[in-house]
């Protein structure tokens, strides 16, 4: 699968909660913690635990950004 470098962040999996049917995956990127919705399905087919090596791939056309 080819992707823009500009919507992966390399980070890693800080916490993993699943739900029913979808897990919320924490993933620090460089001091910043971010939550990805995957489903559980994923989270048990990567293998995905805290600890682990990650890249959080941004799925949007449009980003916004602003300012604090």
């Amino acid at each position: 699968m080819r992707l823009s470098a500009r919507n992966r962040l390399k980070g890693k999996v800080v916490e993993v909660t699943k739900g029913q049917t979808t897990a919320h995956v924490r993933i620090d990127i460089g001091g910043t913690v971010i939550t990805a919705s995957i489903t559980n399905e994923a989270v048990d087919e990567l293998g995905l635990k805290p600890g682990d090596g990650a890249y959080a791939v941004v799925k949007a056309s449009d980003v916004m950004v602003g300012k604090d």
